[in-house]
């Protein structure tokens, strides 16, 4: 069984809900999730929130994050996924941001820093990847969805308290 099929099931046996704000990856995240039958059972809402006013307006980081600490950030990768537990009252978030290039970088945040935000009621993880550039936007964006699908999977797993 592929790892979304497993994650859909998973909620559905706990009786949980998704939400996903995704920026680099573009709604892929969403879309592996809902690609699953039955799905809707269990997801709530995916938001595409890419540019900066989207975040600010629609998932309420406070520009201030922004400012001090880019979108591209834990600051605000941590933010989008706090919101999100709000704005769509789910037991279960996720949040992406990052770049996914193949232009945007810097030394600071170069091409393929990407941060996923992980709630899971009240436990929030946000964890930091860096991916290889060499092989373009596309394949970054991949890497993300496996990646937040890989930790989903995990803290779901190993979390029997909501």
């Amino acid at each position: 069984m592929s790892l979304n099929k497993k994650i859909i099931s998973l909620l559905k046996r706990k009786k949980l809900s998704l939400a996903i704000a995704e920026s680099c990856t573009g709604g892929m995240l969403s879309n592996s999730i809902t690609s699953v039958s039955g799905s809707s059972k269990v997801f709530t809402m995916g938001l595409v929130t890419y540019s900066n006013q989207a975040k600010t307006s629609i998932l309420k980081v406070p520009k201030g994050i922004i400012k001090k600490y880019g979108a591209v950030s834990v600051q605000c990768c941590m933010a989008m996924v706090n919101n999100l537990s709000k704005i769509s009252k789910s037991k279960v978030c996720v949040s992406i941001t990052g770049i996914a290039g193949p232009k945007g970088g810097s030394k600071q945040k170069p091409v393929g820093l990407v941060y996923i935000g992980i709630r899971v009621g009240k436990k929030v993880i946000v964890n930091k990847c860096n991916f290889k550039n060499n092989k373009g936007r596309v394949f970054i964006q991949k890497q993300t969805v496996k990646k937040s699908l890989n930790l989903l999977s995990n803290l779901i797993n190993s979390n029997s308290k909501f």
